[in-house]
């Protein structure tokens, strides 16, 4: 059973005409008749009824008509997805959930608009698994945070961002601020903190920061997500440090946020695909586009 051999099946069904098809198709009435008649030999059952008006549906050709179409519109859906051609096709993108609900809206209506043609498809995971994913080839681009292990990955800066300590007007080091002190970070040592869980990797970061100051944060609690770890805080459990993606999203009058100092606690964004995996026309454009994206993302959110 071949494509075309369905295709003119589906003509023929639809004009109900031997001779009309045929026009229609640009072929000759008995090549088009032997076309046919070759599908239902290897069939073994007649499609139509033969009647002097023209051409009707035997029940064997409804069932044949309705799958030769959902046939031919797979393949004509998986032409024009696989279609090298820079404008169509579908580009997988996963970002971690420290990321993923504040920077990736305003990049995939990015996308949309200027791949009008092109599919989406979005996953929020944690670096371990969007690095496995990329390895795989389930994904073809991942939006982290720097460290990333990534051997035989290429892993693109896309830009800085600041993290901030959360905590809640009534909080001991609120009123520290307000007096004009400056914030460090070994000032923390004594309150607790409220983190995500340990398969994130801005935990990690945070640890690592604050061993830079020669302490090690006082874990009181673990979350899941960003949104919970603020309001644990609004609801005094402890102090977090935020991603400046959150705090700018953040509206919530009873809870503020402290820019700190020596040092300036920061995350590196990067982008990371995987190069020895076939990279389409379209591909290539949309990392070129979140480059851009994300070199003006500071300057934009400042």
């Amino acid at each position: 059973m071949q494509l075309d051999q369905l295709q003119n099946f589906c003509v023929v069904a639809k004009s109900a005409s031997i001779s009309k098809a045929a026009q229609q198709l640009h072929m000759s009435q008995p090549n088009l008749s032997r076309s046919i008649s070759n599908l239902e030999k290897e069939l073994g059952q007649p499609l139509f009824h033969r009647i002097p008006s023209g051409l009707t549906l035997t029940d064997t050709g409804k069932f044949v008509l309705n799958r030769a179409q959902q046939i031919i519109d797979l393949v004509e859906s998986t032409r024009a997805l696989i279609t090298d051609d820079g404008q169509s096709g579908i580009i997988r993108i996963g970002a971690i959930p420290t990321i993923a609900p504040y920077f990736l809206p305003g990049f995939l209506k990015k996308i949309a608009d200027e791949f009008p043609a092109s599919t989406l498809h979005v996953n929020e995971e944690v670096t371990s698994r969007l690095l496995e994913r990329l390895n795989l080839g389930e994904i073809d681009i991942a939006i982290m945070a720097h460290p990333v292990d990534a051997k035989y990955l290429e892993v693109i800066p896309l830009f800085k961002e600041e993290l901030y300590l959360l905590t809640t007007i009534e909080h001991p080091l609120f009123a520290t601020h307000r007096t004009g002190q400056q914030m460090e970070l070994n000032k923390l040592a004594e309150y607790p903190f409220i983190m995500l869980d340990q398969e994130h990797c801005l935990s990690d970061q945070i640890t690592s920061f604050c061993r830079q100051k020669s302490f090690q944060p006082l874990l009181l609690e673990r979350a899941s997500q960003l949104t919970t770890i603020q309001e644990l805080v609004s609801l005094g459990h402890g102090i977090s440090l935020v991603p400046d993606m959150a705090r700018q999203c953040d509206h919530d009058h009873l809870r503020h946020y402290i820019r700190l100092k020596n040092p300036q606690p920061t995350r590196t964004i990067v982008m990371v695909t995987n190069t020895y995996r076939f990279q389409s026309k379209l591909l290539k454009a949309c990392l070129k586009s979140l480059k851009k994206y994300g070199d003006k993302w500071p300057k934009r959110n400042a």
